[in-house]
């Protein structure tokens, strides 16, 4: 009988070159690109629909969302009690997501019943009427909750960052207001819906056991030209207007704690310099084990938690700390913040450090493109922003090559404490 050695450590190994399993382009009858990444030991399938219906795109706030949030609540021939019962019969799920750049519409299932779920994907995705009953209910709980959140020092800094990152009239900078609520209505609704869900701009991505039969069934329901629209208009870009002030409180008198967001516009992930920061960023404040943490959680008790992180857009992205204090430390979380910073710029990140991050990072990759479901994700990361799998061939040995002077560098060019927007939201 086999007796494991319990007081030997096994011998640790690097990371050299991560083994994915790689995405397959399929196209449907009317052109609708399809993916499929075929994985996995289960009988299990995810199907995701992508559109360009995400919040940039959007006329008006709240379209984007609550459109995409009302797609499972009635269609001309089933409302949402039946859509609901329809796909829990079968052990399925339909969720629906919305982001700044996209919208998605997800159908997890088992194999066997794909046959059977997908028509109820498909009357969700073509034929949804946004009941005037349904959208009453939508908007007064969503309005609640607003006026919930709107209270809460972390929701206010969210969103007033955001604000001065991009400005107010930015797509990426506009934020909700209570008017708002009282002023969309169905047609806002339809308007969208039918320029935007639409086979023109969609995009499929299938992940799990991937067969012939699924591919066919994707095609007999959606590769029609029966949900064409008009062309997507091209992009146009909006202009920036990010604020010259670099330091803002929004004052609360009745703050117990303060919200604290500091950063700066930077890149997307197409930039050269972005895997390289992303170092530099989990250093600072991108794990539990960061300086951050160590600094302002372990050693001076100022927060629960602390991070920092670089936002990848499909038209910006911004680098940013963010933090929960009491009020009576919040001028010195401020400083010891700045101190890290300044800290990276000055002094290189000793050996240990950051082999230590190093190994971190790789780990954490290598979850990250663990199963079916994990590797369409990565997949989507990328086509996003039109690049091919050698960016993880890049990103792996961007991690393992960095050196604490580059990394230096790094904090020299782009974390000038002087370069960023300070928000607390509070008191300071």
């Amino acid at each position: 009988m086999y007796i494991p050695d319990r007081k030997t450590a096994p011998a640790f190994k690097t990371v050299e070159k991560i083994e994915m399993i790689k995405a397959a382009a399929h196209k449907l009858r009317n052109n609708i690109p399809v993916y499929t990444v075929n994985a996995g030991t289960q009988n299990l399938i995810k199907i995701e629909f992508m559109f360009p219906a995400g919040m940039y795109q959007q006329e008006m706030p709240l379209q984007a969302v609550t459109v995409n949030s009302m797609l499972e609540e009635g269609t001309s021939k089933l409302n949402s009690t039946q859509i609901a019962e329809m796909v829990d019969y079968y052990g399925a799920y339909l969720e629906t997501s919305v982001a700044q750049d996209h919208a998605s519409v997800f159908l997890y299932t088992l194999n066997k019943h794909l046959k059977s779920t997908l028509p109820v994907m498909e009357q969700a995705i073509k034929d949804s009427v946004f009941p005037q009953s349904e959208l009453d209910t939508h908007i007064r709980n969503k309005k609640q909750k607003f006026l919930v959140n709107n209270q809460k020092v972390a929701i206010i800094a969210r969103k007033r960052f955001t604000e001065l990152l991009f400005g107010s009239k930015h797509p990426y900078g506009i934020n909700v207001q209570e008017p708002d609520f009282d002023a969309i209505n169905r047609t806002h609704l339809l308007d969208f819906y039918n320029a935007r869900y639409k086979s023109d701009g969609c995009k499929i991505i299938v992940s799990g056991k991937v067969d012939d039969e699924t591919l066919k069934l994707l095609d007999d329901h959606f590769g029609g030209n029966d949900w064409s629209g008009n062309k997507i208009p091209p992009h146009q870009e909006v202009k920036l207007e990010t604020t010259t002030d670099l330091k803002h409180l929004v004052y609360k008198e009745e703050a117990l704690q303060s919200a604290i967001r500091i950063g700066k516009l930077m890149f997307n992930k197409t930039h050269p310099d972005f895997q390289g920061f992303q170092v530099l960023n989990t250093i600072l404040g991108g794990y539990f084990g960061s300086r951050l943490m160590s600094n302002i959680r372990e050693d001076k008790g100022y927060t629960y938690g602390i991070g920092s992180g670089i936002a990848s857009l499909k038209h910006a992205g911004y680098f940013f700390i963010s933090t929960e204090v009491g009020v009576d430390v919040c001028q010195d979380a401020l400083n010891e913040t700045y101190l890290e910073i300044n800290k990276l710029r000055e002094e290189l990140v000793p050996k240990e450090e950051l082999e230590l991050v190093k190994n971190y990072m790789l780990g954490t990759f290598l979850r990250s493109v663990d199963g079916p479901f994990a590797l369409a994700e990565r997949f989507k990361g990328l086509l996003e922003y039109n690049l091919g799998y050698d960016y993880f061939d890049n990103y792996v040995a961007t991690i393992k090559n960095i050196s604490a002077s580059e990394l230096r560098d790094l904090a020299n060019k782009y974390l000038d404490p002087e370069s960023m927007i300070e928000l607390v939201a509070g008191k300071k």
